[in-house]
């Protein structure tokens, strides 16, 4: 066994001794650039150094920022490509080393002006449009969305997006964003409202507005991410009108999201708020039940969690307003059962999302239960505390007990009591039939999830 051991040590050295005529991570950055887009290698792949030792190589960034970043979209590939070169499973780590951002300005301080880079800010490499989850609350902008990437400039300009927080309207902008860059032939400029801003008063301190309006004026795409923040200031309104008007007259792209209409912004130029409706204005509206339950199914995936119908449920059914939100408490979940052991199931769920899911519920009595479940199934509500035993009466009460186990903290002989004095084997009965045909009948899943999430509302 040790000498087995010992002859893989040596093949894995030995690998790694022929990939070092070349770096392992010269092979791996050549591959990649045949991969990535060049927009992408130069901002990801490019910046990165790599040291070597025996079967460990070192990736080093300059911030935690670039390194979160880099992982998040490129450490699989990174990972399958050093196995492909070697042959062997290689130990990758990633670490932070401050001193490249200072070399990385060192360079910057010695490239020709001219040429700018194709993106200035930060253009979120995960969000596209492959995997932003379309339902009937966002079509209409993920649409609009797609039609700018497709014609920057030609149509719905400028292009307006508003909602609540954590809808997605961060993701459709990034989208668009990645659409040019793959394209290769656009100059994006990105940048929050705040920043948009803060960018306005360093100018305006350091007597370089000039440079200013320039940066902003020869972009071809210019996106504004939380365009509100700019209400109530004059300058910088007064700055972004003639930038606004400067880029629209050469028919460039504009995209705006902010957290209210054009209408409802508050202490906003008139003047503004009217170029902002030349365009195209989009809302973004919460998710539908089957809108969320997709989302988890889809986050889950790409975190290789293994999501159980009944958490999924739970989650969806809890948390309808902020997708953000969602995506937080799989992150939650999948944290706590990674570090515990556990099996993410139902109670293991209400325990550790127990703050956030508080925040959504709302007192559900055993009568608001049985009145909506009798009117779903065309039933009198005195029948549910009958003891008729014909499947139209018997049935309706059955998931009515079910929905009393599951939105309510009453034990079983309470909820019997509530349904004409059953017993709580009666109950308990009940309860696992339901749960048992949710598992084996996905239409029927669906239907008590609907009726479940208008219990909730």
């Amino acid at each position: 066994m040790f000498e087995l051991d010992d002859q893989r040590q040596a093949c894995t050295i030995q690998a790694m001794t022929i990939v070092n005529k070349a770096p392992l991570w010269q092979h791996i950055s050549d591959r990649l650039k045949d991969e990535v887009p060049p927009s992408r290698f130069d901002a990801w792949i490019a910046p990165v150094t790599a040291t070597q030792a025996d079967n460990k190589l070192t990736i080093a960034v300059a911030s935690r920022f670039f390194l979160d970043g880099l992982k998040s979209s490129y450490a699989s590939r990174i990972t399958e490509l050093a196995k492909e070169i070697t042959g062997f499973d290689v130990d990758i780590a990633y670490t932070v080393d401050t001193s490249l951002a200072i070399q990385e300005e060192r360079k910057s301080d010695t490239v020709d002006k001219d040429h700018l880079a194709l993106v200035d800010g930060y253009i979120d490499p995960r969000f596209t449009f492959e995997n932003f989850i379309v339902g009937s609350g966002n079509e209409f902008c993920h649409a609009a969305a797609q039609a700018v990437a497709e014609k920057p400039g030609a149509i719905y300009n400028p292009l307006y997006l508003y909602g609540g927080v954590g809808l997605g309207k961060t993701h459709l902008i990034n989208a668009v964003a990645n659409t040019l860059i793959a394209k290769n032939s656009y100059r994006i400029a990105y940048r929050t409202g705040e920043r948009f801003t803060n960018e306005l008063i360093q100018a305006i301190r350091n007597g370089s507005t000039d440079h200013f309006r320039n940066q902003y004026r020869q972009v071809d795409v210019l996106i504004i991410d939380d365009i509100q923040f700019i209400a109530g200031k004059d300058r910088t309104q007064e700055e972004f009108f003639h930038t606004f008007n400067a880029l629209y007259e050469i028919k460039k792209q504009i995209i705006l999201t902010s957290d209210r209409s054009p209408r409802d912004l508050t202490n906003l130029m008139e003047r503004l708020r009217s170029r902002f409706n030349w365009g195209l204005v989009a809302d973004i509206q919460p998710p539908d039940l089957e809108t969320r339950l997709a989302i988890l199914s889809s986050k889950a995936e790409l975190a290789g969690v293994q999501m159980d119908r009944d958490v999924a449920n739970l989650l969806a059914s809890r948390i309808t307003n902020n997708v953000r939100e969602l995506e937080g408490a799989l992150t939650r979940l999948t944290a706590h059962a990674t570090l515990t052991g556990r099996t993410i199931d139902v109670t293991f769920a209400r325990h550790v999302l127990r703050d956030l899911l508080h925040e959504e519920i709302r007192a559900i009595s055993v009568e608001d239960i049985q009145k909506q479940i009798a009117t779903y199934y065309n039933i009198h509500i005195r029948e549910m505390s009958s003891s008729k035993r014909s499947r139209t009466v018997a049935f309706p009460r059955q998931v009515a007990m079910y929905a009393c186990k599951e939105l309510t903290t009453m034990s079983l002989p309470e909820i019997g009591a509530r349904f004409g004095g059953k017993d709580h084997t009666t109950i308990l009965y009940a309860v696992r039939k339901i749960a048992k045909m949710r598992t084996e009948d996905e239409d029927f899943d669906e239907e008590i999830s609907r009726i479940i999430a208008q219990l909730r509302r």
